[in-house]
């Protein structure tokens, strides 16, 4: 199948001239900083996997630097944006620089953090965002849970973030953001991005991260978040705790917790952080041991 002609993707003079125009000066309130490189752009497309199959949820277009990109290998693309001046620009800016493409482009103006499926004319299978730094792991978890259709993802977030969030059990990073991703599959690191691609440059470099979404022996749904989730909060509230004494609040007493952790197979005296995710679904009663 021939892919269509591409768009017209923007350099560093298009998104300060977009910028210009409808006044917008990127706050960090907001998280933003707009990527003004196309290399970085076709970088980050290039490492979602996508196919012409695909529809793709963007969180945070901004200026639309990415979307433009993203339209070009995916059937449809909903870009879901906070800012009532960017979310009204974009169908602008494709008439501008991807005519031959708009049709695929769905604008949402909404808080991605309050996005349901409702909001979707069809629902998602990936999602491939520059994602607000502010509130990456919340807006990540949250479109994780809220679309199960959602079966790849490829976000860029702040290095250390990125980090985190592909540690595996047993290193000094790994901590709730990553168990509960990994809750839907095998996350990775997909890549290091620098300061300058972006405007304004950021004080930190980010990171991409890649995550897989794999068939789990437990359901992904809300009432197994709802047992899993607190006890994974409460193993890592006092990290240096043993699980004994860490989950002893949940659990409503040491004596009860060192019972469900040996029920679970699990050894009460280590800490939260030597657990992988499949130990919580277990100590959380939603699979046996």
């Amino acid at each position: 199948m021939e892919e269509p002609s591409g768009a017209q993707l923007l350099g560093p003079v298009e998104i300060r001239a977009l910028a210009e125009k409808l006044d917008v000066t990127p706050t960090k309130k907001l998280g933003q900083n707009f990527v003004h490189d196309p290399n970085t752009v076709r970088r980050i497309v290039a490492a979602a996997d996508l196919t012409p199959e695909d529809h793709v949820v963007e969180v945070g277009p901004g200026l639309g630097s990415l979307t433009l990109a993203l339209v070009e290998k995916a059937a449809s693309v909903t870009a879901v944006e906070i800012d009532p001046r960017l979310a009204a620009e974009l169908p602008a800016t494709f008439a501008w620089r991807a005519p031959q493409l708009a049709d695929k482009l769905t604008v949402v103006q909404k808080d991605a953090l309050k996005v349901q499926q409702s909001d979707f004319a069809t629902q998602p299978t990936a999602l491939v965002a520059n994602l607000p730094y502010n509130v990456s792991v919340p807006v990540l978890l949250h479109m994780l849970a809220e679309f199960p259709t959602i079966t790849k993802v490829l976000v860029m977030v702040q290095l250390e973030v990125a980090d985190r969030l592909a540690a595996d059990p047993g290193s000094k990073i790994y901590g709730v953001p990553s168990v509960k991703a990994s809750f839907y599959g095998d996350v990775s690191k997909a890549g290091t991005i620098g300061k300058h691609v972006f405007w304004p440059a950021p004080q930190i470099e980010s990171g991409l991260v890649k995550i897989v979404r794999t068939k789990t022996p437990w359901p992904q749904d809300k009432e197994t978040r709802a047992k899993v989730w607190p006890v994974i909060d409460a193993a890592f509230l006092q990290r240096r705790k043993t699980l004994r004494a860490a989950l002893s609040g949940h659990f409503s007493s040491a004596p009860a917790a060192e019972e469900a952790l040996r029920a679970a197979g699990i050894d009460p005296q280590l800490r939260g952080e030597r657990l992988d995710v499949a130990d919580y679904v277990r100590l959380a009663g939603v699979i046996g041991s």
